[in-house]
């Protein structure tokens, strides 16, 4: 089958071409472009590329490996390439885009931790905590909640932040008797 005067065989050959390099470009580039696909998942470059791509790729496949008819082997690339396209966005796109997790942290994202007094607070004075989290140990000035004093190696209740100070209570865990 002829299209615009080339094989068609051809035709798939560009546009395989074409594609994969705007999806390459689109990698380096993908930033600029990252509100477009926000209004429907299925106008985003990353659904669209890839199924253009797929598209081409089975189709020319298709036309060298078999002696089909042009008409049905571009209906099997189309259905081919949208199974896969579908596999690719519910697979691999949308669980990248709730991976997304910063290991950063802020003073109030930790109130309510639990952390172990590393040097004594003083009654109207400053001491100093450790806090365990997933990022490691973080360690933050802290004063006693109510002035009061807490010793060394007491667990404490992160209450609130204030100046860049933690304001800590010692910790009570609830205990069943």
């Amino acid at each position: 089958m002829e299209l615009f005067g080339m094989p068609i065989v051809q035709i798939y050959l560009i546009v395989l071409i074409i594609a994969g390099l705007a999806t390459l470009l689109y990698l380096f580039f993908s930033d600029m472009t990252e509100g477009i696909g926000e209004a429907s998942p299925f106008l985003d470059p990353a659904v669209i590329l890839p199924f253009i791509t797929f598209w081409a790729a089975v189709g020319y496949i298709l036309e060298l490996v078999t002696a089909w008819n042009s008409g049905i082997i571009i209906l099997l690339s189309l259905i081919a390439a949208f199974v896969l396209d579908l596999l690719l966005y519910f697979f691999v796109l949308l669980p990248l885009r709730s991976a997304e997790v910063s290991l950063a942290y802020t003073d109030e994202s930790l109130q309510g931790q639990v952390g172990k007094v590393i040097v004594p607070v003083p009654v109207d004075g400053f001491g100093e905590i450790v806090i365990e989290t997933v990022n490691g140990l973080i360690s933050k000035r802290a004063a006693g909640y109510e002035n009061k004093a807490i010793e060394y190696g007491k667990e404490v209740l992160v209450i609130e932040v204030k100046d860049g100070t933690f304001i800590v209570k010692e910790y009570e865990p609830f205990r069943f008797k």
